[in-house]
């Protein structure tokens, strides 16, 4: 059974760092994406890593801590402008419905977006409905059961 969600929502992302970020749900686009800063591919010992900032200073959940994986990717991404650009992308944990799923999560500069975290298609695919009348289903549920 697909689990109902809203048009928006909150979710933790454990191995970043991140509670309770605000979500926005994309059936628009295929790939999820998440809103980074000073993302740099540089080399250690012949080993090719990626190093970013979550979200950007003005965002109050900035929390200055610098990320770097090797486990990512770089692939072509269209935007909604309909511009293709390389974008990495790296897979981590999303905690949403009180249940830890996988997710692939692109790096985005979003910096004037309202959402920093974009939930696309690929990731929503077999495991959710959207029903656009209803916002933080997730939220809520994981306060009641605080």
């Amino acid at each position: 059974m697909k689990i109902i969600v809203g048009r928006t929502d909150k979710a933790d992302f454990p191995e970043l760092s991140l509670e309770e970020i605000d979500v926005k749900i994309d059936s628009g686009a295929f790939t999820s994406s998440i809103h980074c800063s000073n993302i740099n591919e540089f080399r250690i010992n012949n080993e090719s890593l990626i190093k970013f900032t979550l979200l950007d200073p003005e965002h109050s959940f900035y929390n200055h801590k610098e990320f770097s994986s090797k486990n990512y990717t770089s692939k072509m991404v269209k935007s909604s402008n309909g511009i293709s650009e390389k974008r990495f992308m790296i897979q981590t944990e999303i905690m949403i419905f009180n249940t830890k799923f996988p997710i692939y999560l692109t790096l985005s500069e979003r910096k004037d977006m309202k959402f920093p975290v974009l939930l696309g298609r690929k990731f929503l695919n077999k495991k959710f409905v959207i029903d656009t009348a209803k916002k933080n289903l997730s939220y809520k549920l994981k306060n009641i059961n605080k």
